[in-house]
């Protein structure tokens, strides 16, 4: 089995910063790509930003760029998710997403999600 745990979302102010973190457990034998993606009320679920693991490279939603960064840390199984200059339109419940190599082969998980409000 693997988990994915999703933590560091609240209430903050906008122009305020907060740092999502997704660290994922269990069976896994490596990580092809991670990723981040956000539902608002009432909107589709997008994806605001996404790394490669073979290259480290990573791509954001343009109404992200220069204010949100995705990076990771191998040893954990863990990516993160900082952003700043919090705008409210940025409120959303956040799922971080893992394509990972593990027990049902490769196969794509996410993590039940965590709040973001961001008040004007």
């Amino acid at each position: 089995q693997v988990q994915l745990v999703e933590s560091g979302g609240g209430l903050v102010q906008a122009g305020g910063s907060l740092r999502l973190s997704c660290a994922a457990s269990g069976s896994i034998f490596s990580i092809n790509a991670m990723g981040w993606y956000r539902q608002a009320p009432g909107k589709q679920r997008e994806q605001v930003a996404g790394l490669t693991t073979s290259d480290g490279s990573t791509n954001y939603a343009d109404s992200v760029k220069g204010r949100f960064t995705i990076s990771r840390d191998n040893a954990k199984n863990t990516v993160y998710l900082q952003m700043n200059s919090l705008k409210p339109e940025d409120t959303a419940v956040y799922h971080c997403k893992l394509t990972l190599w593990g027990p049902m082969g490769l196969a794509d998980y996410w993590g039940k999600g965590i709040l973001v409000t961001v008040s004007s």
